[in-house]
């Protein structure tokens, strides 16, 4: 009888928020699953324990993704643990503000290596590890914000900004080994100095009556990890938040 594929993905980010409900998510849809962190080792093996309770494999595998040395090597661990790795979920993002009066080059520098040079160097490290007539998919997490610019949080969305591009460019490049999509969510979870009422009303602010939900992404990105036919674009799942233009970042519409 012929197995199944084996299914392994690597999910940076993956011990809190987002990257543990896409891990969490990936699992449920029958993936074994790499779970990077930085520092939080405690919460990322909190996530493995849960994903070994569901019957799939799982490891923590730490790495700073702002070090171009070990994130090179991060795909090449998770192999050695998991074996052969399909899907890369580049979930792990720097967020922190600035403005075009606060702007300095430090920080810019800061988000371009975790929110940019990490992936390109993670979708590089895919295409070589994946065989000929083998093929793989990179989901890099966007943002709604992409398409309904705003001056908040300056270098976090020009990092962003350079990343859709990039998921464009790498697509074109890395075919047909390696699928790169985007994965565009809205006000997902609570963030910064946003009050729980203040999330709650933000959440609001679109044409569904709701934003995304962590959930939302985890099934996208389950439905992205094994839609064939999919590449260089991005699927926004935010309610229709880009759709409604704001002056100001979403998380500052209500505190």
């Amino acid at each position: 009888m012929n197995m199944p594929p084996q299914k392994t993905a690597l999910v940076t980010g993956a011990a809190k928020r987002l990257g543990r409900e896409i891990a969490l998510g990936l699992a449920r849809d029958g993936w074994d699953v790499a779970v990077h962190y930085r520092t939080s080792s405690i919460e990322a093996q909190a996530t493995v324990e849960t994903i070994l309770a569901m019957g799939r494999r799982a490891v923590a595998l730490s790495c700073d993704l702002s070090d171009e040395v070990s994130t090179r090597a991060l795909l090449s661990q998770a192999i050695a643990a998991l074996g052969s790795i399909s899907c890369v979920v580049n979930s792990a993002s720097l967020f922190d503000y600035d403005d075009a009066h606060s702007f300095g080059l430090s920080k810019l520098d800061a988000h371009m290596h975790a929110n940019l040079a990490a992936p390109i160097l993670l979708a590089q490290a895919l295409h070589a590890a994946t065989a000929d007539g083998e093929q793989s998919v990179v989901i890099n997490l966007l943002d709604q914000k992409l398409f309904n610019l705003n001056p908040d949080f300056l270098s976090y969305t020009l990092s962003k900004a350079a990343l859709q591009t990039a998921t464009t460019l790498l697509a074109q490049a890395l075919a047909p080994k390696v699928r790169v999509v985007g994965l565009a969510p809205g006000l997902t979870l609570v963030s910064g100095e946003q009050t729980e009422a203040g999330f709650a009303q933000a959440h609001t602010h679109t044409p569904l009556g709701k934003s995304s939900t962590p959930e939302d992404i985890a099934h996208a990105a389950c439905y992205l990890a094994s839609a064939q036919g999919i590449t260089g674009t991005t699927l926004l799942v935010d309610g229709g938040q880009h759709l409604i233009p704001l002056q100001r970042d979403i998380m500052f519409a209500a505190k």
